[in-house]
């Protein structure tokens, strides 16, 4: 046997936990998909027939519109950050993801609270300018009004994943463009954005997963799609066999989404033949075009981030001394609890298998990679319904096993924080993965393969050898899901136990029951730990550059 190639037996601890691992975060996945083909019940009936056209076309004209406007928006912006010098293009360029810690439940009662005939633009409008203004012109509360909120919440993904493309493209691609008679326009249309048609087309396909698993937004406006039907016909209807027909078919749209992605991203690699790529010197803007091209970037980071957190802090001023106090300090502490114990579980969990998957490259390994990640693209929603199912069963289980002793508990696992942890590692687990298994590529195999060579087990080495290379992908992998985990609202509305609530969920309730005032004192608090995250992310990425 090849000493540098190490045998499955030496791996079968990391194989064993893996596929255990896997296989518990696949169970709601064959539930759902089990329950969708049962035989349908009456209430399943009435909806497919009469309510669920009407869900669908929501949902699709939403997603539609919604990736429109932040392709073009993020596409530009990083575009321009990439090739551009000009005022404050060092602050746009982290900047302009700031928008993403802005939860777009939150944005949605913010510009609705701004817009509306009371808010700050119509009340200015009437009082100072003595205009009066046609009401259609400012109703959030349509699809338009949610289109507009996830794009100003969303777009940060396309930029941030297209501007990383295009700072890693060479700059003689660019030159030789120019050369052959190109000008800057030409050289977007014609070069950089063909090749950059994956980096797009994946930025795009992760904000239509985020609005596929919206609850916040859609429900607040008022509209009906595929994953408020979810939460309507569970909790209105009490039927959870229709809520699991309906999460299968929200699943469906899922796997439709993924499949055209996959034939937009196409076959076609593009690569620099050379050894050294060299980086692209943004060109020094000067004059009108210059300020053009800061108003376009600094407008938008206005409108998305300034405009909101203003709004936000004024009506914190207004009710924090109402709001501020020992019950707000708990929901703090639930929601840093909760993330932190989730997250950790996440970076564990992804730790064993991707360096399972590292250790025993295989079709085998590439499906459990392909399973990993599969959770992050099935909305909350059907999540939720899914792991409800699982854990009742288990409590019947349970409590029949108990009643052999004499013990009759009603309930054991689901009032318990178990079934939300354990929804929050099957829904982000795949952020952390990605994280861990770019870490694993970047370090390569041969420090793992010198050490197995000097006789060190594989435990050993992961310990001694891989975590301290992985730490900084740990690290940035912890902060991403923790800054998820502290925005999510699906799953945290319908798995949380008794008495025990997040900031996302108290803010969220506050603004149903019109109290927007004051639920802005824990969106600022969700947002400026957000906020901070991302700040501590990209100096983490920095570092890591070095």
């Amino acid at each position: 046997m090849n000493r540098f190639h190490w045998s499955r037996v030496r791996h079968k601890g990391w194989a064993l936990t893996s596929l255990v691992l896997i296989a518990i975060i696949f169970i709601p996945n064959i539930i759902i998909a089990v329950k969708f083909l049962t035989e349908p019940n009456e209430n399943w009936l009435h909806i497919r027939e009469y309510l669920l056209k009407d869900y669908l076309q929501n949902s699709v004209i939403i997603v539609f519109f919604t990736a429109l406007t932040t392709m073009l928006i993020g596409t530009s912006l990083a575009w321009l950050i990439t090739i551009y010098q000009f005022p404050l293009r060092n602050f746009l360029k982290w900047a302009l993801i700031l928008p993403l810690a802005i939860p777009p439940y939150i944005a949605a009662y913010t510009f609705h609270g701004m817009l509306n005939y009371t808010g700050f633009v119509q009340s200015t409008l009437r009082n100072t300018f003595d205009v009066q203004v046609k009401q259609s012109y400012f109703d959030m509360m349509s699809i338009p009004g949610a289109v507009f909120i996830f794009t100003v919440t969303l777009f940060p993904y396309v930029y941030a994943i297209t501007r990383s493309f295009f700072q890693n493209l060479s700059a003689s691609i660019l030159e030789n463009a120019r050369l052959l008679g190109g000008n800057d326009a030409d050289t977007f249309f014609h070069v950089a954005l063909p090749i950059s048609r994956a980096a797009i087309v994946g930025s795009v396909t992760l904000v239509i997963l985020e609005v596929l698993n919206d609850y916040g937004v859609t429900s607040y406006f008022g509209i009906q799609t595929v994953s408020t039907a979810i939460f309507k016909t569970w909790y209105g209807m009490m039927d959870l066999d229709s809520a699991l027909k309906l999460a299968g078919t929200l699943m469906i749209l899922v796997m439709i989404v993924l499949m055209i992605e996959r034939i937009l991203r196409g076959r076609k690699k593009f690569y620099d033949p050379s050894s050294k790529v060299r980086p692209i010197q943004p060109k020094v803007l000067t004059g009108a075009k210059a300020w053009w091209v800061f108003a376009y970037c600094f407008g938008i980071f206005t409108l998305t981030f300034i405009i909101p957190l203003l709004q936000l802090l004024q009506w914190a001023f207004m009710t924090y001394e109402n709001v501020f106090n020992a019950e707000f300090l708990l929901l703090a502490k639930n929601s840093v609890f909760v993330a932190g114990i989730a997250s950790c579980l996440i970076i564990v969990i992804a730790l064993i298998i991707s360096n399972y998957t590292r250790l025993q490259p295989g079709l085998g390994t590439k499906f459990i990679s392909r399973v990993t990640t599969l959770g992050y693209s099935i909305p909350g929603a059907a999540i939720a319904i899914a792991i409800i199912t699982i854990f009742i069963s288990l409590d019947q289980f349970i409590v029949s096993f108990l009643a052999q002793f004499d013990l009759k508990p009603e309930f054991v696992l689901r009032t318990t924080l178990v079934m939300l942890i354990f929804a929050y590692v099957i829904r982000f687990l795949a952020i952390g993965f990605n994280n861990i298994e770019a870490g694993f590529e970047k370090i390569g195999n041969r420090y793992s393969e010198t050490s197995s060579v000097l006789g060190a087990s594989t435990l050993k080495t992961f310990f001694r050898i891989d975590l301290p290379l992985l730490r900084g992908a740990a690290v940035s992998g912890f902060i991403l899901v923790f800054v998820d985990i502290l925005k999510e609202l699906p799953l945290t509305l319908f798995l949380q136990p008794f008495n025990f609530s997040t900031l996302a969920t108290q803010a969220f309730k506050y603004a149903n029951d019109e109290r927007v005032q004051e639920a802005s004192v824990a969106s600022l608090l969700i947002i400026f730990i957000s906020a901070l995250c991302i700040f501590l992310f990209h100096r983490v990425l920095d570092k890591e550059a070095k």
